[in-house]
Parts: C-alpha cells; sequence; structure tokens
C-alpha cells in the first residue's frame, strides 16, 4: 500500500514534466513533454547552477500550482457541501491541505529534491494564496 501511494504521489507530481507544451530540440529532432521538460532543465541547471530552475521553468510550475490549488478548491468545496454538508468541513480540508503542503515543500523536497527555502516558499504561497483568498471572500 506504501508503494502505490508513493507511485501516487510520484505520479501527480511529475504531470507538469509530462505535458510541458514547449517544443524544444534534441538531437536534431523536435520534441515535446517529458523529454523536453528534462532537457529544459538540464539547460537551466548548466546555466543557472543545479537545483536552479531558472524563471521560465519557475513560471510554469507556478501555473501547476496555481491551477491545482483552483481545483483543489473547488474538490473540497463540493466535497464538504455534499458529503460533510458542513462548512467547517471546508475550513478543515484547507487547513488540512495546507499543513500538507507546508510538510511538502519544507520538509520532504528539500531532502528528496535539494530544494531551495525560497522555492518553497514560493511553491507554498502560490498554492496557499487562492485558498486564503476563497476562504475570506465565501462569507
Amino acid at each position: 500500500m506504501k508503494e502505490k501511494l508513493k507511485n501516487l504521489y510520484v505520479y501527480c507530481e511529475t504531470i507538469p514534466d509530462r505535458l510541458y507544451p514547449f517544443t524544444v530540440e534534441i538531437e536534431g529532432q523536435l520534441v515535446r513533454g517529458q523529454q523536453a521538460y528534462i532537457k529544459t532543465l538540464a539547460d537551466a541547471w548548466e546555466k543557472y547552477g543545479p537545483n536552479n530552475m531558472g524563471y521560465k521553468l519557475t513560471m510554469y510550475r507556478s501555473a501547476f500550482h496555481f491551477v491545482g490549488s483552483i481545483w483543489f478548491i473547488v474538490f473540497a468545496t463540493v466535497l464538504s457541501h455534499r458529503f460533510f454538508n458542513s462548512d467547517m468541513a471546508l475550513y478543515v480540508l484547507m487547513g488540512a491541505a495546507i499543513g500538507a503542503l507546508f510538510f511538502q515543500e519544507f520538509y520532504i523536497h528539500p531532502r528528496q529534491y535539494n530544494q531551495k527555502s525560497r522555492k518553497g516558499i514560493s511553491d507554498w504561497l502560490t498554492w496557499v494564496i487562492p485558498m486564503m483568498v476563497y476562504l475570506t471572500f465565501i462569507n
């Protein structure tokens, strides 16, 4: 069971890699998707140093974080009203998500990917700000 959860986590985490829409030339061939993402990441690491994606990839991944946050807001709202029939459940779900994101960005990713703190902060804020704005304006 633990292995299945880990595989699901990795699958979700690599969605932006697989869906990378920009074309990159590799050995005379134009490619997209994960191959293009890996090449772009390698070029960024060569230019900016290890574990530094540069502004283009950072903005691309931030866009996915933002969209993921919006999807989570919709999912949590539907779940809290349809299944729990409670506004309090929405706050609990959002709070749990914010805590899980904090754990991911400041504990898991620094150890697993050697992620820098400033990237963790920007990723966490990209997820959390839409949630906080939503929670502020629903009442």
